[in-house]
C-alpha cells in the first residue's frame, strides 16, 4: 500500500512550493508597499507567533480528530485566508492592520496543518514497508526540490506579475494540496494493537493530554535537545531569510538573484536528501549530524559578510545545501522512532513548537541588527552564533544516543483505516 505515501509526498510538494513562494513574496510585498524593514519583521512576528502557539496547543487535536482530517481542513481554510490578501489589496482595503490579522490567521492554520502532515509518517512507514529513514529522506527530497522550484518561481513571479499576485498563487496551492491529500490518502494505515487510538478511546482531558506530551518530551533528553538546538538555528535562519537576505538582494542583487540562490541551495539539498534516503539507514548518525551542521551553517553567513563575489556565494550555498540534505532525514527518523504511537501528534507538535518557538523573533532580530550594526556585521554575528549552537552536541555525550535504531520488523504493522 504505497499510494498513501505517494499522495502524501505529492501533497507536501505542493505545500512546500507554496510556502517558499510565500516566504519570498510576502516580505517583498511589505518592503514594496511600506519600505520599512521594521514592518517586514513585524509581519514575520505576526505570522510565526500564532503558528508556534498552535503547534503547542494543537497536538491533542491532531491525536483526537485525526491527522488527515486536520491537515485537509487547515489547507482549505488557508486558501481563503491567504487569498484575501491580494483580493483586499486589489480593492484598496488592505491596510497594514488588516494584513497583520490575515497573516496571523494564516500562521495559526499552518501550525497544526503542517504538524498533522508530519505526524502521518509512522503509518506511512508501516504501509509502505520501508525504513523510517527512507520515508523521512524522501520527504526531505520533496521538501528541498519543491523549495528549489518554489524559490525560483517566486523570484520570477515577483518580477513578472508582482508580489501580490504571487501571494494569490500561494493561496491556490493550499487548495491543490488539500485535494491531493483527500483523494490519495482516504485509507491511511494505523499501527495495530492496544496503542491504536481507533480502538482505544483516551479518556484523558485535553489539557491532560497536552501535559502527557510535555512530560514525555521533557523526559527524553535527545528529543528535547533537538527541539532546543533547532529553535536557535531557526531563529537565525528566520532573521536571515525574512529580512537580511531580501535587503541584501535589494542592495546588491535582485529578487530574481535571491530566488535563484535559494533555488540552488534547495536543489542541492534535494541531492543530499536523496543520498540520505538511499543510505541513511546504514550511515552513522552522530558524526553525520555534526559535520552536516558544520558545513550548512557558518559558511553561508561568512561568505556574504566578507563581500565575496556572487559566484562564490552561489558555490557556498550549493555545498551547504548538499550538507543540509542529510539533517532532516536523521532528525525525522529519530523523532518517530522514539515517540509511542498514541503520543505522536502531541509530542511532535511540541517538538515543532520548540523548533519554531524563537522564529517569531527572527524578523525583529534581523531588523534590529541591521538598524544598529549594519547588514554586514549582522551576517557575521548570526554566523558565529549558528556555529556555537550547532556544535554543542560535540561536547554532550547524550547526543550519541541517536545512533540507536529499533528493530526494522517492529514497523511492519497491519493496516487500519483512519477517518
Amino acid at each position: 500500500m504505497r499510494l498513501p505515501l505517494y499522495g502524501w509526498l505529492t501533497s507536501n510538494a505542493i505545500s512546500f512550493v507554496g510556502t517558499r513562494l510565500s516566504m519570498l513574496a510576502l516580505p517583498w510585498f511589505v518592503l514594496e508597499t511600506t519600505g520599512s524593514p521594521t514592518k517586514t519583521g513585524l509581519i514575520a512576528l505576526f505570522e510565526l507567533a500564532p503558528l508556534v502557539a498552535m503547534k503547542i496547543f494543537g497536538g491533542p487535536l491532531i491525536d483526537r480528530l485525526g491527522k488527515r482530517r486536520v491537515s485537509i481542513t487547515c489547507d482549505l481554510a488557508s486558501t481563503l485566508v491567504v487569498g484575501l490578501i491580494p483580493l483586499l489589496y486589489a480593492t484598496g482595503w488592505l491596510h497594514f492592520a488588516a494584513l497583520l490579522v490575515l497573516v496571523a490567521l494564516a500562521g495559526a492554520l499552518r501550525g497544526p496543518g503542517d504538524d498533522a502532515k508530519s505526524a502521518m509518517i509512522p503509518e506511512l512507514v508501516a504501509s509502505a514497508g520501508v525504513p523510517t529513514e527512507r520515508v523521512t529522506g524522501l520527504h526531505s527530497v520533496v521538501e528541498r526540490t519543491a523549495s528549489m522550484f518554489g524559490a525560483a518561481a517566486a523570484g520570477v513571479l515577483i518580477g513578472v506579475v508582482g508580489a501580490a499576485n504571487a501571494i494569490a498563487i500561494d493561496a491556490v496551492s493550499f487548495a491543490l494540496c488539500a485535494v491531493v491529500l483527500a483523494t490519495t490518502t482516504a485509507r491511511v494505515p494505523r499501527p495495530a494493537g492496544p496503542a491504536n487510538p481507533a480502538e482505544v478511546k483516551d479518556p484523558t482531558p485535553y489539557l491532560g493530554q497536552l501535559a502527557e506530551g510535555w512530560k514525555y518530551l521533557r523526559g527524553d533528553r535527545v528529543l528535547l535537545g533537538i527541539a532546543i538546538m533547532v529553535a536557535f538555528t531557526n531563529l537565525i535562519d528566520a532573521a536571515a531569510s525574512s529580512v537580511l537576505m531580501p535587503l541584501w538582494a535589494q542592495t546588491h542583487a535582485s529578487a530574481q538573484t535571491l530566488g535563484l540562490l535559494f533555488a540552488v541551495m534547495g536543489g542541492c539539498s534535494a541531492i543530499g536528501s536523496a543520498i540520505a534516503a538511499m543510505i541513511g539507514n546504514r550511515i552513522r548518525r552522530y558524526p553525520t549530524y555534526l559535520i552536516a551542521f558544520l558545513i550548512t551553517g557558518l559558511p553561508r553567513f561568512a561568505v556574504i559578510a566578507v563581500g565575496a563575489p556572487l559566484w562564490a556565494i552561489f558555490a557556498v550555498f550549493a555545498i551547504a545545501g548538499v550538507s543540509s540534505g542529510f539533517l532532516n532525514p536523521i532528525i525525522g527518523a529519530i523523532k518517530f522512532e522514539r515517540i509511542p504511537a498514541p503520543l505522536v501528534g502531541r509530542v511532535t507538535s511540541l517538538i515543532a513548537a520548540g523548533a519554531w518557538g524563537l522564529m517569531p523573533l527572527g524578523g525583529l532580530l534581523g531588523g534590529t541588527l541591521i538598524s544598529t550594526i549594519g547588514l554586514t556585521s549582522a551576517f557575521a554575528i548570526l554566523g558565529i552564533v549558528y556555529f556555537v549552537v550547532t556544535m554543542f552536541p560535540a561536547i554532550d555525550p547524550t547526543w550519541k544516543q541517536i545512533e540507536r535504531r529499533p528493530d526494522p520488523a517492529a514497523s511492519r504493522l497491519p493496516a487500519a483505516a483512519e477517518s
